[in-house]
């Protein structure tokens, strides 16, 4: 076993023996905690490098396991519009209608990219988007991304994970960091939700502003 791998188990603590379950919980729990995804991302890309491991197995674990955690983040938001004064949801209604009409490839591109997903997620759980539609789309996105990964990371080995893991003696500046980026993206998610949408869709996108896009 290359050092790389037991160093980035000394930054993020998981059991190496128990190989396609620790990449499954780590990747389930790091997409359902919003906006951290990184310990899953390394873990997945320092797996592919060994050769021990099947490379279609980590691709489609990470990819379901993830798509998993994100139903739920979706779901999660499905419901939350209830918790939503009726001022807030009546601007949030035109870009309701907006990501509707390209949910499948909005939540296609955010999983297929290693953007902060859950910027579009959240908004198309309140916008009632099709679960279904939401799940494949989101799956297939995760699988592009997985495989992305994995053999990029067989390929170039330990020279792509080097760069993020090397002169690091004390993990704590990653935790924060993650932590840090979070919070971040928890109050882009606030601001998404606090922003006067028919004001500015009614400039670029007037059709949403239409009530008979509701049907």
């Amino acid at each position: 076993m290359p050092a790389l791998f037991v160093d980035f188990i000394d930054l993020f603590p998981f059991s190496t023996e128990s190989g396609y379950l620790s990449l499954g919980l780590v990747n389930f729990f790091g997409s359902l905690i919003p906006f951290v995804p990184l310990p899953g991302f390394l873990l997945l890309a320092t797996m592919a490098v060994e050769n021990q491991y099947d490379l279609h197995v980590l691709a489609l674990l990470s990819a379901i396991t993830a798509t998993i955690a994100k139903q739920i983040i979706f779901y999660l938001s499905y419901g939350g519009r209830r918790i939503i004064n009726e001022k807030t949801r009546k601007k949030m209604r035109p870009f309701e209608r907006l990501v509707k009409r390209y949910g499948a490839a909005a939540a296609f591109i955010a999983a297929a990219t290693p953007i902060p997903d859950d910027l579009v997620y959240v908004p198309l759980g309140l916008a009632k988007y099709n679960p279904k539609r939401f799940f494949i789309a989101t799956l297939t996105g995760k699988i592009v991304l997985s495989y992305t990964i994995v053999l990029v990371s067989r390929f170039l080995g330990v020279s792509l994970i080097q760069p993020f893991l090397e002169n690091i003696d004390d993990p704590t500046p990653i935790y924060i960091g993650i932590m840090v980026f979070g919070i971040m993206m928890t109050v882009a998610i606030i601001a998404l939700l606090r922003l006067d949408w028919q004001k500015i869709l009614g400039k670029f996108a007037p059709w949403t502003l239409d009530e008979n896009n509701d049907k």
